[in-house]
């Protein structure tokens, strides 16, 4: 994927490398695959878990602070880093995303509040409380962060075939996906329903995954159509395969031999992959309903 500069701005990027808590799983964000992770660790140890809820611990993050960026400020805008490393990458992706949604939001009359990017190991406090790399990447409305553990990241492509470049911008993009359907209210109000109607909230939750897959291929249509970045077909090919490789389908066949669609929480490989080519072809925030009827 090129990119049409290479200027990094790592403004509103907290680096925690190194300085998280002790392992141990929780969150309350909306993870691209995380939840089903930790879904299927509680299935196979004999316990539940209310899937439109992690258990919260620790103290919020609220914005700022963190870890220094002032290194990845510099590493990343020096000739080739893009390239070279993987957080400088994926900065330079989260740029692209905040600059294609802040356009399209105004184009509609509306602001556009970027979310903050978060770079962690192991475990991280967060709006949300305390989460572990076994959530995997993931969203977190109360505080509007991503927050990503590149090391899961890795082992996320080498297992579940989530491979390529562009791969990682899918996931950013997901994530950032998420973080358009608390400026929309989507996140809210499907958060609500889940609570009114818990025998529809595997399938709420279903919906609102799908909704950021769409919405990440839209972003993928406008940054290429917008020229914020180029995309050959292998790549674009790279972002469908990693969307089919997390489809709780894929997963749950992967780590426990069988599949249960009763407990699906994002979507088939099949239903991921198709709403992300949905966005991608559209170019349109409104082709994304993934909740009619």
């Amino acid at each position: 994927m090129q990119f049409d500069d290479d200027t990094v701005d790592v403004s509103g990027v907290q680096d925690r490398r190194g300085i998280g808590g002790p392992l141990a799983i929780g969150g309350g964000g909306v993870g691209i695959v995380g939840l089903l992770v930790y879904l299927l660790v509680s299935v196979l140890g004999g316990g539940s878990v209310d899937p439109g809820q992690l258990v919260p611990g620790g103290s919020p993050v609220q914005g700022g602070g963190g870890g220094s960026t002032s290194d990845l400020q510099t590493r990343c805008n020096a000739a080739g880093a893009i390239e070279r490393y993987d957080d400088c990458y994926l900065v330079k992706v989260y740029n692209e995303i905040n600059e294609v949604w802040t356009d399209e939001f105004a184009r509609r009359g509306a602001d556009y509040r970027r979310p903050g990017l978060t770079f962690f190991t192991q475990a991280v406090d967060t709006g949300c409380g305390q989460a572990s790399s076994q959530v995997g990447p993931f969203y977190c409305p109360p505080d509007e962060r991503i927050y990503l553990d590149i090391g899961f990241l890795d082992q996320l492509q080498q297992q579940f075939g989530a491979e390529g470049r562009y791969a990682q911008a899918y996931v950013v993009a997901h994530e950032a996906g998420h973080h358009l359907q608390t400026l929309l209210g989507t996140e809210g109000k499907v958060r609500a329903l889940q609570q009114s109607r818990p025998d529809q909230q595997n399938a709420l939750s279903v919906s609102l995954e799908l909704q950021a897959d769409c919405y990440a291929g839209v972003w993928s249509r406008l940054a290429d159509e917008r020229g914020n970045v180029t995309i050959t077909d292998a790549e674009l090919d790279q972002a469908l395969d990693a969307a089919a490789a997390v489809g709780d389908d894929r997963i749950q066949a992967r780590t426990q031999g069988r599949v249960d669609p009763e407990s699906f929480t994002h979507g088939t490989a099949a239903q991921r992959k198709s709403w992300f080519q949905k966005g991608h072809t559209t170019g349109d925030l409104g082709a994304c309903n993934t909740f009619r009827g």
